[in-house]
């Protein structure tokens, strides 16, 4: 009879869990994609000179653009109007705070421009949402409606505020705060009737730097999160089913040459900085294997505009380029070397990577274990064993799957994240939906949902109670 009686409970678990894997199986599905041959984009038709190019008058309000008629295929997503020290604001104090522009004036949005920086995908978002010329088969529409929306973005430059904060931004006498900015961003958030419905679920954040918003992160944990990866970040906090990852900015040109093998003199390149905390620790054992090996270049090298330029001669005339671990699984190093056809190596045991759906990076990337590839001697001779024919192969993978990773490429990686965005939307609706009927989650170690449901039913950012009338 004991047994009898624990059997139908933990059927109706299992069978609880199974409903749930059926239904994110079916949301995360990627659609049916056209051949790899389609995928190669003509990189001339992209203009790289401005960030700004083919977007509408930005001094504008962002309420005053002609609305597009959405298409019935496209997610419906609402361009929330931020107050300006959000976002151009956000731009303005970063200038002043390096002198490039004079203190105590405001600048016209037109004549700012968001600095060369691997997190711009903040900019290359908003931008792409505020231009008027948009392509109408984009997987997300621009609504001016909020009741019209299926998802509301909230356009806070939150990588770039964290850029601001530590050095001496002041504007009209005060002093730039990030963490301040990060509070009043919530605050106002909180009183937005969008906002408070659903939690915050149909929201959708970018925080691509690691660090971003992580005074709030709490407070905006139900939303959709676009991030780099997964590092920072608490299990509660960010998830696979609910966010999205995110490719860094490249920060080197672009390859524009044929695969081939003739100018690649290098076996394998590396310039970075030497020293990292967390699991970035493996960059100097991998400096005491790898610099005294032949046909490898290692270098220690921070961030400049000379670096860049020897980062980019290095990565267009080796074969390989090696990716360790940073602060955190990721960089902009590992998206460098894929628009430079450089051969990825990828040392970082734990990382995430974009658009996975669609791209099988075992095709265009090496992946070594952490332990075997600080042992000497294993790393550069698994390389040298590797044949030319394999590396022009992983070449021309590279060649394919390289537009995912141009922001400024038309059919490029924006795109691309709106794609992964509105992937989402299903999910979401269930997610609004389950809300609704729960009186609470009691559950301690979350649920078969995988996404932040052990929250108390309240206001996000004041822990008030909301009337679900």
């Amino acid at each position: 009879m004991g047994r009898r009686h624990l059997l139908k409970p933990t059927l109706a678990t299992a069978l609880t869990c199974l409903s749930f894997y059926a239904i994110l199986s079916l949301t995360l599905s990627p659609p049916t994609s056209p051949s790899s041959s389609s995928y190669i984009r003509s990189s001339s038709s992209a203009s790289s000179s401005s960030f700004s190019s083919n977007i509408i008058d930005s001094s504008r309000s962002l309420m005053d653009v002609p609305d597009l008629h959405p298409s019935s295929s496209s997610v419906r997503i609402f361009l929330y109007d931020l107050p300006r020290k959000f976002t151009y604001g956000v731009v303005e104090n970063y200038l002043l705070a390096r002198d490039a522009l004079k203190p105590a004036t405001r600048y016209d949005n037109s004549v700012l421009r968001y600095p060369g920086h691997q997190h711009s995908a903040e900019w290359w978002l908003f931008t792409d949402l505020l231009n008027a010329s948009r392509p109408a088969d984009s997987p997300v529409v621009r609504v001016f409606d909020p009741e019209e929306a299926d998802l509301f973005y909230v356009p806070f430059f939150s990588s770039l505020s964290l850029v601001v904060n530590p050095i001496r931004g002041v504007s009209n006498g005060v002093v730039y705060s990030d963490e301040r900015m990060q509070d009043e961003l919530v605050e106002w958030l909180d009183r937005q009737p969008y906002w408070r419905r659903n939690l915050g679920r149909d929201h959708v954040f970018i925080c691509q730097d690691p660090n971003a918003l992580y005074r709030v992160i709490d407070q905006v944990k139900n939303s959709v999160l676009l991030v780099s990866d997964f590092g920072r970040l608490k299990p509660d906090q960010g998830s696979f089913v609910k966010d999205v990852v995110l490719p860094y900015s490249h920060r080197i040109n672009s390859f524009k040459g044929s695969i081939g093998l003739g100018n690649r003199d290098s076996l394998l390149f590396f310039m970075g900085n030497r020293y990292r905390k967390e699991g970035g620790k493996i960059r100097d054992m991998l400096f005491q294997v790898l610099e005294s090996e032949k046909d490898v270049i290692i270098k220690h090298g921070a961030q400049s505009r000379e670096s860049r330029r020897m980062a980019t001669h290095g990565m267009h005339s080796s074969k390989f380029c090696l990716h360790p671990a940073g602060d955190t699984p990721s960089a902009c190093r590992l998206f460098d070397a894929i628009v430079s056809l450089c051969v990825p190596v990828i040392v970082s045991d734990d990382i995430e990577l974009p658009f996975e759906d669609v791209i099988d990076y075992t095709k265009i990337a090496i992946f070594i274990n952490s332990k075997k590839a600080v042992q000497p001697g294993h790393l550069v001779s698994m390389l040298r064993r590797i044949s030319s024919d394999r590396i022009l192969e992983y070449q021309r993978e590279l060649k394919l799957v390289k537009h995912y990773f141009e922001y400024e490429e038309p059919n490029g990686t924006v795109r691309e994240i709106w794609r992964q965005v509105s992937s989402k939307l299903s999910l979401i609706k269930l997610m609004i939906n389950r809300d609704k009927r729960l009186v609470r989650s009691s559950l301690a170690d979350g649920d078969c949902s995988c996404l932040c449901s052990n929250h108390t039913v309240g206001s996000i950012a004041t822990g008030r109670s909301i009337s679900r009338n």
